[in-house]
């Protein structure tokens, strides 16, 4: 029997084609998380996801990228990720709002508790309230006694209906009795925005909205909204101290997967976060944000999100806010770029910034 003879040239191309073959193995095997942010760039959970995410990917052995689905306050992206395979390579970073839509809407195509399993509480956003500086007040109590003199007169923007600061202002409103407009947009920085460009008079808005703004003669921020003041802007007084006792409004920050992930990958996302949040430059990123950083078992922030759930349920009952039909279709892997209450959400569908009046 006899046997080809390799020459040092054609063995070195049979180790290198070998190689490449390896490497080409290992890179399609390479895992892709993909991170869905359900409000426009800018808001607080796009910054905050941009922040980690490349941490996050490389902690899992791939990448993690942030896709935005924006959209009907959060429902939109939260549809989609609802909708993924549950296998933890999709998950959605939501915050306060995806609980609010539970009462705000009445046809959502999926249930804000029942169809995620929370996975890895990375934050806490605190608010403040600012206003356009042609109102002429300074404080809440000021802000207060002029909406009060003259209901209806003034706008309010946030980023968008079913959103943390659309509620946030909605329960602001009722708890003090006043009357304002509300203006929906897609962002945060955009509600923002309007109010830097006189359009509308007052925003309930993440600190990292308005933080780079406290030298700006177009905004007066009046007052934080938590329980205790911002450690990012110390001295703002609450809404709580400075017009509107028994007012308080913040919100989690934290990674969903569809429900029926299994329990060792929900594990294994949840102690990839947890390394990557206790890395001192991370932290730091994120209190450039305004957010302080968190981290705790999935088990754990199961628990708060199961108590939040009934702690929203209340703040939508105080803002006098009714629920609204909402009909969200969502075709997995379509672009879905915007819509409204009221509005059917198709793949493509260009909606425009604000609300019209449902067709």
């Amino acid at each position: 029997m006899t046997f080809p003879l390799f020459t040092r040239r054609s063995l070195a191309a049979l180790a290198a084609a070998v190689a490449l073959g390896g490497l080409g193995a290992a890179h399609a095997q390479q895992r892709v998380i993909h991170i869905i942010v359900p409000f426009g760039t800018g808001a607080v959970q796009d910054t905050v996801a941009r922040a980690f995410n490349n941490e996050l990917g490389v902690a899992l052995g791939g990448s993690a990228i942030v896709e935005n689905r924006a959209g009907a306050g959060g429902t939109v992206g939260a549809a989609v990720a609802a909708k993924a395979p549950a296998d933890g390579n999709t998950l959605v970073l939501a915050a306060a709002s995806h609980n609010i839509a539970g009462f705000l809407y009445s046809k959502l195509p999926y249930d804000p508790l029942k169809d995620f399993v929370g996975v890895a509480n990375v934050g806490n956003a605190g608010y403040v309230l600012a206003v356009a500086s042609g109102m002429n007040v300074a404080t809440t109590a000021d802000f207060i006694k002029e909406v009060k003199a003259n209901p209806g007169k003034y706008n309010y923007a946030s980023a968008g209906n079913g959103s943390a600061t659309h509620l946030a202002m909605a329960s602001f409103l009722a708890k003090a009795g006043l009357q304002m407009t509300h203006i929906p947009t897609k962002s945060t920085g955009e509600a923002v925005n309007e109010v830097l460009a006189g359009r509308v008079q007052a925003v309930i808005s993440s600190s990292i909205g308005v933080m780079g703004f406290q030298d700006d003669a177009r905004v007066k921020l009046l007052a934080s909204t938590g329980q205790a003041r911002s450690p990012f802007l110390p001295k703002l007084p609450t809404v709580g101290e400075s017009g509107l006792p028994g007012y308080a409004f913040d919100s989690w920050i934290g990674l969903l997967a569809p429900a029926g992930t299994p329990k060792a990958e929900v594990e294994r996302i949840n102690a990839a976060a947890n390394k990557v949040l206790a890395d001192p430059a991370i932290q730091e990123r994120f209190k450039r944000l305004g957010v302080e950083p968190r981290s705790q078992s999935a088990e754990a922030f199961q628990k708060l999100l199961r108590a939040d759930w009934d702690a929203m349920g209340v703040v939508v009952k105080a803002s006098g806010r009714r629920s609204t039909d909402l009909l969200v279709v969502v075709r997995v892997g379509a672009p879905v770029r915007g819509a409204c209450p009221g509005h059917r959400v198709l793949p493509s569908a260009n909606v425009p910034r604000g609300c019209a009046p449902p067709p």
